[in-house]
């Protein structure tokens, strides 16, 4: 199994942004949710321009409107979306749709919150729909706990869809994710383990993590 790519989501700050894009991560993670502390809406484009072509700009989404989506797309030039709410496979069928028209192929990330009560069932009417699934630990808030759920429960998920890890996963975690055998883990997602504030990350934490992962 190769080594799971590199998301890390919550980014806000200019200057943070150009830090943590040095470090070359795969995805880059901005939420445009209201609700957020990292809420990314009073982030320039102009900043995201300057992003390399390698990082692919996420932008993370809990129940929002078709209109608003596409048009942060068209703003924010995003390369993928992380659907984080009670998004239906219907929305998520035409979002793809829409999306056929953009200038660059953009990648739709469906996530789920997952607990004990959690049926892998609620994912077949998505499969051919999205790209990826995405498990967090579930909360109320929509991800950013900064609690790991138990991955023992993924045993239950049957589909062929490759999917990101998320949910309180920090440096602590690199050693349980090393153990990780499952080739459908296709990318570690992490955020609030990594913060020295809401939105601005610790880069000492971030290359130490990255340099660890095998």
């Amino acid at each position: 199994m190769s080594t799971p790519l590199l998301k890390i989501c919550g980014m806000l700050h200019p200057e943070n942004i150009s830090q943590v894009a040095a470090l070359q991560p795969d995805y880059m993670g901005f939420i445009f949710f209201k609700g957020s502390k990292r809420y990314a809406g009073v982030v320039l484009p102009e900043v995201l321009d300057t992003l390399s072509e390698n990082i692919k700009r996420t932008g993370v989404f809990v129940n929002e409107t078709l209109e608003t989506v596409l048009q942060l797309v068209d703003k924010y030039q995003l390369d993928a979306l992380q659907l984080h709410g009670a998004e239906s496979p219907e929305f998520c069928q035409v979002l793809k749709l829409k999306l056929k028209s953009a200038i660059k192929e953009v990648q739709i990330i469906k996530a789920f919150g997952v607990n004990e009560a959690f049926d892998f069932s609620r994912l077949n009417p998505y499969v051919g729909i999205v790209d990826y699934f995405l498990f967090d630990t579930q909360t109320p808030d929509h991800g950013g706990s900064g609690m790991l759920f138990d991955w023992q429960l993924l045993q239950k998920y049957s589909l062929d869809v490759p999917y990101f890890l998320s949910g309180g996963i920090g440096v602590e975690s690199v050693e349980m994710l090393n153990r990780i055998t499952d080739p459908r883990l296709f990318a570690i997602d992490v955020n609030s383990k990594f913060e020295i504030a809401p939105g601005l990350k610790d880069l000492a934490k971030l290359k130490e993590f990255k340099s660890r992962l095998a």
